[in-house]
């Protein structure tokens, strides 16, 4: 008698989304061989992770980046997926469900994870063209085509994400938001303060108690108006004012429809045969909007359609991070109390991090954290596990290890429940387990073994400090890599190299292309990519003096009372009676009140009034004295020793080599401050081993040296090499100077450089003499266009705005 097998179970998923993929994976996981599953989803690609849509808009992740299982992936696990195709009807007595185009499957098992959709505020010209939500990845594709002016209506999570991505993309974004403050479901006022305050500054307008009247257009939208009367211009209208559960086609199936699709603990519908996940549900009057309640769902969901287990959902406490590169906040659990709470407080203002505990009968129930969120696992894991924290009551704002231990370092005191990702609902004990199993040594390789910061990121830290701990010495750090700034997760090196390959010339346009956190840079990153650029098209891109540092807008140093110095160029730290003597002119015309001469061999003139600069400059010019830039990121100084024509220990004329040198070296910018010396013999009078660039005459020709530095930190220099000529000694200091300026990064000394890169790398580089000729060649093509004296242009009428006095105040 033949034994034919039992039929596998017909289950049919509505939703190609991540709640009803991640509840086909649990149930795959529970009984792989049990069910013949058909998905139908209305979009035409494979699933993909929808929190992640922020970072795509934001241009910090591709499309491709974010699809967490594609065709592929159906394909392997047996799965017939039919996308682009939306479910229309559901016969419930036939258990057979029919699509958009006509498809039709029967089930045994009906699973619903239908989603939700955007609340469209049904103001006038809400169905105007242009007038979008933030759902999916075709309304990501609308919005990186807009151009012009964008506002968002909304305020929260979801709102600030999409304003932040459209800044990024060069719209002049305005946040409309109903409420006082930003984010408040998530934040209490102060951070929601802090919030507003950063978003600011990357160039998102934000009005707050902003109620939208109408949106206003013919053919598509023009303008939105305010219940004020303000009118702002708007080419795309982004709806961000909350969501609502996908429920119509539940609703004309005949299940039962509240809010969301009703189900019970099991996340079963009224109907027996059909069961619902995610944000289409209702449940016990509650609907959903983050993602990791969905995770909780889809292993109750998957425990009963597999039959295993008899689970109930249980709801439990959320947590909130707002996904906007360079804002770090965390929220969760009831973080504005009662008379019954207690509340403890950190701020530093300084720094923009605000914390708020609150806590109910020694159990922390709430927390916002912004500025610092390294503790946020420690902290949700308390408030979900309703410990007792008196013990900890005078320490808890200060997180797990007191005393400043590097964020993630107490992640390893979590119980192994304690959830670590919760993008993707991934516990420290699964993250251990794996480790374990697989022998992961890397982030990589948790990453792409469990899924734990594959999405967001923010929770990397905590990851690498587990397998840090785990795996002790066999844990591969992966190469750290410094942001230019925190408008960036790019390195200087990977910006630099973007300037050159896609040849960006202009500030904006860098920010633009590399997707800036802000439209308009911060202190930080604006002289970075001034000076980047500035060394990378000598010819072609014009100095941003508004990214410059005020001395270096000023050309001259502020001193702590406002006034200036000013100090002139002496070539190799030697001058003439005549100009001697065109200083004490200066010093006695101006009332000049200190006259000093300085460690590198020049005179400074201390106190001199911002008003007074370009006539001092101008008197200056006058006795033929240009710039000494001892303001500036530039060359300052080539200290010399007289050498063999004054000393009877000289063996070379050191003096006539560092004027040569500061001929052909003045007014190049570099990353930092640069100095040389040239000393006339081994007894190095003129301090060279402390230099940047160093040159000491010998009885055969010129040792050159590099690295060095005196200050806080002081650094002897590394041996570059030995050479017989000056045009040599001209033609490595050339050749030095350009590959320090090429590579290194911004405010970075020529010390550090060479302890990172190292100096084989340097001395190889330079000692091939046709790479050698051509850093040469590139470095006095490059001072071409940078040997101008800013003194002489400002006494022309450059910047005049720059020294005129405040008016005084009667």
């Amino acid at each position: 008698m033949n034994m034919l097998p039992p039929r596998r179970r017909r289950l049919v998923l509505v939703g190609n989304g991540m709640a009803g993929i991640r509840t086909l994976e649990e149930i795959l996981a529970r009984a792989p061989d049990a069910f013949a599953i058909t998905v139908f989803g209305a979009e035409p690609h494979g699933n993909y992770n929808r929190i992640m849509l922020s970072p795509v808009l934001a241009g910090e992740k591709r499309f491709d980046d974010i699809v967490t299982h594609d065709r592929d992936w159906y394909d392997k696990s047996g799965i017939e997926l039919i996308a682009g195709e939306a479910v229309t009807v559901i016969d419930r007595e036939a258990q057979v469900v029919t699509g958009a185009h006509g498809t039709m499957r029967p089930y045994d098992v009906l699973l619903l994870a239908t989603g939700s959709t955007p609340v469209i505020i049904p103001v006038p010209g809400h169905d105007l063209p242009g007038v979008i939500g933030f759902r999916d990845i075709a309304d990501v594709h609308t919005m990186l085509a807009a151009r012009g002016n964008a506002v968002v209506i909304g305020g929260g999570l979801l709102g600030l994400e999409a304003a932040n991505g459209l800044a990024r993309n060069g719209l002049a974004t305005t946040v409309l938001h109903l409420m006082p403050t930003l984010m408040e479901r998530q934040l209490d006022p102060v951070s929601a303060g802090l919030l507003k305050a950063d978003l600011g500054r990357r160039g998102i307008t934000v009005l707050t108690e902003a109620n939208t009247r109408a949106i206003r257009g013919t053919d598509r939208v023009e303008a939105v108006e305010l219940a004020d009367g303000t009118i702002l211009p708007a080419d795309l209208v982004v709806m961000a004012a909350g969501i609502r559960p996908s429920t119509a086609l539940a609703k004309a199936a005949g299940l039962a429809v509240g809010r969301g699709v009703q189900v019970d603990d099991g996340m079963r519908s009224s109907d027996p045969a059909i069961f619902a996940v995610g944000e289409c549900i209702e449940h016990r009057g509650a609907v959903y909007g983050l993602v990791a309640p969905l995770w909780d769902m889809a292993k109750v969901a998957a425990d009963r359609i597999a039959g295993v287990a008899q689970s109930d959902y249980v709801p439990a406490v959320t947590g909130t991070r707002l996904k906007v590169t360079g804002i770090d906040m965390f929220s969760a659990g009831d973080f504005l109390g009662d008379e019954s709470c207690d509340e403890i407080v950190f701020r530093d203002a300084a720094r923009g991090v605000h914390k708020r505990l609150v806590v109910r009968d020694d159990r922390l129930i709430g927390a916002v954290l912004y500025g610092d969120a390294r503790d946020a696992a420690w902290y949700f894991d308390l408030i979900r596990g309703g410990a007792d924290i008196a013990d900890q009551r005078d320490t808890l704002v200060f997180g797990p290890d007191v005393g400043g231990a590097e964020g993630g370092d107490g992640v390893e005191r979590l119980p192994d429940t304690a959830e670590i990702c919760g993008c993707n609902g991934v516990s420290k004990g699964r993250i251990l387990a794996a480790i374990a199993e697989h022998g992961l040594t890397t982030v990589d390789a948790v990453r792409a073994r469990t899924k734990a910061s594959s999405s967001c990121g923010s929770c990397a830290c905590q990851v690498e400090a587990l397998l840090k701990h785990a795996v002790g010495d066999a844990f591969a750090a992966a190469p750290a890599v410094k942001p230019v700034c925190k408008c960036t997760a790019l390195g200087h090196d990977a910006v630099r190299a973007a300037i050159r390959d896609r040849r960006l010339k202009s500030i904006p346009a860098v920010m633009r292309a590399l997707g800036w956190a802000s439209s308009d840079g911060c202190a930080s990153c604006r002289p970075a990519l001034n000076y980047y650029l500035l060394c990378a098209w000598p010819s072609e891109y014009r100095d941003d003096a508004r990214s410059r540092f005020v001395n270096e807008r000023m050309h001259a140093n502020i001193q702590k009372d406002g006034t200036y110095s000013v100090v002139p160029r002496m070539w190799g730290g030697v001058t003439t009676a005549a100009e001697l003597r065109a200083i004490a002119d200066v010093v006695d015309k101006h009332a000049i009140p200190t006259v000093k001469v300085t460690g590198g061999q020049r005179i400074d003139l201390l106190g001199v009034r911002k008003e007074q600069l370009p006539a001092v400059w101008a008197d200056l010019n006058a006795a033929g004295m240009v710039s000494g830039h001892a303001y500036g990121k530039a060359l300052r100084t080539v200290k010399t020793c007289v050498g063999s024509e004054w000393c009877r220990f000289g063996t070379q004329d050191s003096t006539a080599m560092g004027i040569a040198l500061e001929r052909m070296t003045w007014g190049a910018w570099t990353p930092h401050k640069t100095k040389m010396a040239v000393s006339g013999c081994p007894r190095n009078c003129a301090e060279a081993t402390i230099k940047d660039f160093g040159v000491i005459a010998t009885e055969a020709g010129w040792d050159l040296h590099a690295g060095g530095n005196g200050g806080i930190k002081v650094r002897v220099t590394d041996l570059l090499a030995k050479v017989t000529t000056e045009a040599e000694v001209l033609e490595w200091a050339g050749a030095f100077m350009q590959l320090y300026r090429e590579e290194a990064w911004y405010l970075e000394r020529t010390a550090p450089w060479i302890e990172r890169v190292g100096i084989e790398s340097v001395r190889t580089r330079l000692a091939d003499p046709a790479a050698r000729a051509v850093l040469h060649a590139r470095f006095l093509e490059s001072q071409r266009y940078a040997q101008h004296d800013p003194w002489a242009e400002r006494v022309a009428g450059a910047e005049a705005h720059e020294f005129r006095p405040l008016a005084s105040v009667e």
